[in-house]
């Protein structure tokens, strides 16, 4: 079996509304369309070895998805990105593609951006508000797991965050848990929700910035 290769691509536009299954298919097609075989698994349902290392949710942008691979044969990696990005669609784009320097489990940290918006708020006042509840000692809200629904303090999930504002809105730069626990940026809105509403915006949209380990390194 080849060996596992690593994809590091952007996801902005109108691509943040594809959703997780369909960036999976989207990425097999791609693929063959740009000429590289894709290894598949051995058993009787062989399918692409292709994973998502933290699959992103519907309507979040991204400077930084990774996603591991093996081909059949090997190939060319400093020209894989050019050649995978023009069989993309719109807003989907191949930085680089490289051998992994670390396993999934070292993955810890998301660096994040974000703007609120308010149809009627003050921002400064929005943003006084934000950074003193999000300062809390902990911050319990409901929210959905495999066993149905319960309650989470998502405060020591939460590493750094802070808020400006500026045109548009207050700006959100924040530094959260990855995994184990896994925070995605929909739960701060969700907390502001439930525990704070008159703080919670009219409108949210995040992006991915960058992925830590524990150590706050850079994760490639």
């Amino acid at each position: 079996m080849s060996e596992k290769l690593r994809l590091r691509f952007t996801k902005s536009g109108r691509a943040v509304y594809i959703s997780h299954l369909d960036l999976m298919r989207t990425m097999q097609r791609a693929f063959q369309r740009a000429g590289f075989a894709l290894q598949y698994s051995e058993g009787f349902n062989p399918h692409p070895i292709l994973s998502i290392l933290l699959p992103l949710s519907v309507g979040v942008s991204s400077d930084c998805e990774l996603m591991d691979f093996s081909l059949i044969a090997p190939t060319d990696l400093s020209a894989l990105p050019e050649r995978l990005t023009a069989a993309m669609p719109e807003g989907i784009r191949v930085l680089e593609a490289y051998a992994p320097e670390r396993k999934v489990k070292d993955l810890k940290w998301l660096q994040i951006s974000g703007l609120l918006e308010y149809d009627r708020a003050d921002y400064a006042t929005m943003r006084d508000g934000l950074q003193a509840f999000f300062a809390r000692a902990s911050i319990v809200i409901r929210k959905k797991t495999k066993r149905g629904e319960g309650e989470s303090d998502i405060a020591p999930a939460i590493r750094s965050v802070g808020f400006a504002a500026e045109e548009g809105g207050v700006a959100l730069k924040a530094v959260i848990s990855a995994q184990e626990p896994t925070l995605n940026p929909d739960h701060l809105i969700a907390a502001l929700r439930q525990c704070a509403p008159e703080l919670a915006p009219d409108f949210a949209a995040f992006t991915r910035r960058e992925v830590f380990d524990a150590q706050m390194r850079v994760f490639r």
